[in-house]
């Protein structure tokens, strides 16, 4: 065994250098041939290249694939990067989106708050509403203003169109505001046009009721419902709503304030309606009988002297 290992080595080191040296001699050929510049070897490699090359075609598909597969990866990588990129801007612009859409929210509000047309007798502070009862229809809510702005209790309370509560409970630096929708709110209103007079009550849904109604047939959906400033709860005039009817036909009020945006309040101050005690404070008062009456500037002294005299007399 140990003859014919020996035998293998000594023919396979002559026949490595032997094809070691054919592959010298075949590259220094090419090369030769390559460089050469006759006529006759350029028709020779022309026609070389002519023999060799398409029958190649087989050799460079895998690895025209898998430059292609390569270059097809760095698209793809580049085109992921984009989607990442393109979607973090999409989720900046629907922030973008939500903050304006909120800043134009606010805006209107307090532009209505602004244009709100009222008794240039009412003057007014405006609040934001802090905390709210968490409910789905919420009956009261919670100002930053209190005692020390001078809020009383019983004042009310309007957003920027109609009204939506009364103050009920003051403190140093808050206030309380009973909505309409609370199952304690009552407000003395009249409808528009009948002229009707009713009580708006609470029952601590979005819609209050119509109560002590006089003529319901005279009352249609649509009709506006203003306070009346009975028992001097409220300022007369402020909008309340429209009425409206529920399934089972009874009045109710859809009311204007917008009670699911309730992020400002304009707080009316409200002194109450001056008392006439007497029937005579209608009439403009009588003038003194000491007070002595103008002198008629065209009449004659005859004249003026016979008036005189029967005045005296």
């Amino acid at each position: 065994m140990a003859k014919d290992r020996s035998q293998r080595e000594d023919y396979s080191a002559p026949l490595r250098r032997l094809l070691i040296g054919l592959v010298c001699l075949c590259l220094a050929a090419i090369f030769l041939v390559w460089r050469i510049d006759s006529p006759r070897v350029e028709r020779f490699r022309a026609q070389l290249v002519n023999t060799v090359v398409p029958n190649m075609d087989w050799a460079m598909v895998p690895v025209t694939a898998t430059v292609n597969l390569f270059r097809d990866f760095q698209s793809y990588q580049r085109l992921s990067e984009q989607n990442q990129e393109l979607r973090s801007e999409l989720r900046q612009m629907r922030a973008w989106k939500e903050a304006a859409l909120q800043l134009e929210q606010e805006n209107a509000r307090l532009l209505d708050l602004n244009n709100v047309r009222l008794d240039p007798k009412l003057t007014y502070i405006t609040g934001v509403v802090m905390a709210d009862s968490g409910s789905p229809f919420r009956q009261s809510v919670i100002l930053n203003i209190g005692a020390r702005d001078g809020i009383q209790d019983g004042w009310a309370a309007m957003d920027g169109i109609g009204l939506v509560g009364r103050i009920s409970g003051t403190g140093q630096d808050t206030a309380r505001v009973i909505l309409l929708t609370d199952a304690a709110s009552a407000v003395p209103a009249t409808i528009q046009p009948s002229g009707q007079t009713v009580l708006v009550t609470g029952d601590n849904s979005a819609a209050p009721v119509l109560d002590f109604l006089e003529n319901p047939d005279l009352i249609r959906p649509g009709d506006r419902v203003i306070t009346s400033g009975d028992g001097s709860v409220f300022p007369p005039g402020l909008l309340i709503g429209q009425v409206t009817e529920d399934r089972t036909g009874r009045k109710r009020v859809r009311l204007s304030a917008d009670y699911e945006r309730l992020e400002f309040l304009r707080v009316l101050r409200h002194q109450g309606s001056e008392v006439i005690k007497e029937p005579g404070g209608l009439v403009v008062p009588a003038p003194d009988a000491t007070v002595p009456l103008p002198r008629p500037q065209n009449l004659a002294p005859e004249a003026l002297s016979a008036s005189e005299g029967e005045s005296n007399g």
